[in-house]
């Protein structure tokens, strides 16, 4: 069952992709321009935002820090003033392993503000616009890191769930006025981020195979789009497990 309108003719929409210097942002970015969409891509590193649109003939860069509320609304005026607004997507993402025995509470901070409160300045930025069109769509990207508490993700894995519960309400409040909502939970995606981990990363794809899934997710409607299905399903079982299974399973397959 389709939970959104199923988005396939990207031709002459107006996209906003936040978090598109690099990585899963980057690449879904060069698909929807391929599709025809009219791309904005934003980020803070101006460098790597010139030189996407250098190499994609009509995208439009907008350098931005998703944690500054005064530049998130000046940048979604200059997006807004384009038109309507077909898709925002929220891939803005920081990420540094952290645990308990470690507190800190600055990275902690950190995180929070780039990965969930770096969506909200841009969901009150845009949402009016979109609500008054009556179309549109928010796709916040969360990670199956937020499905539940794992080592090493004490910083990182609660902004992920918040976004994925974000996600969940905004989709029950918006569905009848016609914007859609998705969550984009991937696995392990050989980016910038996942480059820091020293352990072995099962089902790592590449940031070209992710944004095929994403675009394949939103083409089927899908509310929530995971990938890779042979390790996402697995955290899902994970994720419906009692505490007396839980605990003890991640314990056993971390060497904890």
């Amino acid at each position: 069952m389709s939970h959104n309108p199923p988005q396939k003719d990207w031709h002459g929409k107006t996209v906003w992709l936040v978090g598109a210097s690099s990585g899963i942002g980057q690449a879904t970015a060069h698909a929807l321009h391929a599709r025809g969409a009219r791309v904005v891509v934003s980020a803070r590193n101006a460098q790597a935002l010139d030189d996407f649109v250098r190499d994609h003939s009509g995208a439009l860069a907008v350098p931005l820090d998703a944690s500054d509320p005064a530049a998130v609304k000046a940048a979604a005026q200059t997006v807004l003033a384009l038109g309507p607004l077909d898709l925002l997507m929220y891939c803005a993402a920081y990420y540094r392993e952290l645990r308990a025995t470690e507190f800190d509470l600055t990275e902690m901070l950190k995180h929070q503000q780039v990965n969930y409160t770096g969506a909200l300045y841009l969901i009150d930025a845009v949402l009016p616009a979109l609500l008054q069109c009556g179309s549109g769509h928010i796709s916040l990207v969360g990670s199956v890191a937020g499905y539940r508490g794992l080592p090493k993700s004490l910083a990182y894995g609660p902004t992920k769930a918040a976004l994925i519960n974000l996600a969940e309400t905004l989709h029950v409040d918006l569905k009848p006025s016609g914007v859609g909502v998705s969550i984009v939970n991937p696995g392990f995606v050989e980016t910038p981020l996942t480059a820091q981990n020293e352990f072995s990363m099962p089902a790592l794809i590449s940031p070209a195979q992710a944004a095929t899934e994403i675009l394949g997710g939103w083409a089927r409607g899908e509310f929530e789009i995971h990938f890779p299905k042979r390790f996402t399903l697995w955290m899902k079982t994970l994720r419906v497990l009692p505490y007396a299974l839980y605990f003890p399973a991640v314990r056993k397959f971390t060497g904890l």
